[in-house]
């Protein structure tokens, strides 16, 4: 982490120069027993080629709005950063009628098809897998992003101090943002190093500093699960103990 960093591709990128082979998000899904772990390094790749599609292919701008439909999972995160990397304004559980663009799940089409910009859809199947078969009126995620480029360069410089994020109705600037996961961090102990399991969804400030940007912004790493009231307390423990966990938010 570097004290100058003021967006969390600022602290993507210092997270890359300074140890790209550790891990930084490790994604359980419990009601499918998928498990994913990615390295500061693999994690940015998918960013990059990500912010090159938004960017790119669907012509995303500073300022625009993106309403992301999507729940706490790996590929959430990189749409996260994505959005940061090119200075489009994430609206979490926005309303798609209202937005630029949509990026949505497999149970929120139908909401997703009232938004009149470019529509995105994710399958969220294990491995990143496509749709069996593509969505009438999406572009399939896990078919555009494979052929995007794996550097990205935004074609604007991403203002700080620009809106950068709505969740929960409160809107937040790139730099707000990493202040306040910054001041989460703090509060939770995190430290380099430090690795924080959270069970809490996306949808909430807390959710989303739990299960990402606190521990970017300490170069710490987050054990995401999905659907962890499904697992037994025992399973919990094992889980705490094979991951190396120091930290719990669920």
């Amino acid at each position: 982490m570097n004290a100058t960093d003021r967006t969390p591709a600022d602290l993507l990128r210092s997270a890359l120069a300074a140890d790209p082979g550790r891990p930084l998000v490790t994604f359980y899904d419990d009601a499918t027993g998928e498990r994913v772990e990615l390295s500061v390094a693999t994690f940015a790749n998918w960013v990059a080629k990500t912010a090159n599609l938004l960017q790119g292919d669907l012509g995303a701008e500073p300022g625009d709005r993106l309403a992301l439909l999507l729940p706490a999972h790996w590929q959430s995160a990189v749409w996260l950063l994505a959005c940061a990397s090119v200075g489009v304004v994430a609206d979490v559980g926005g309303d798609p009628a209202g937005a630029d663009l949509v990026v949505s799940g497999p149970d929120t089409l139908e909401e997703a098809a009232a938004c009149s910009g470019e529509r995105v859809a994710l399958a969220l199947r294990p491995l990143g897998g496509r749709f069996p078969q593509p969505p009438a009126g999406f572009a399939d995620y896990a078919v555009e992003v494979p052929g995007q480029g794996d550097r990205f360069a935004p074609f604007v410089p991403v203002d700080a101090d620009r809106p950068g994020l709505v969740v929960g109705g409160e809107e937040l600037s790139y730099a707000r943002l990493v202040d306040r996961a910054r001041e989460d961090a703090a509060k939770r102990g995190l430290t380099a190093g430090s690795r924080l399991l959270s069970g809490l969804g996306y949808d909430t400030w807390d959710g989303l500093s739990a299960g990402l940007f606190a521990a970017l912004a300490t170069d710490g790493s987050v054990v995401l699960c999905r659907n962890l009231d499904r697992l037994s307390p025992e399973a919990l423990t094992s889980r705490v103990e094979t991951e190396r966990v120091t930290h719990t938010a669920a």
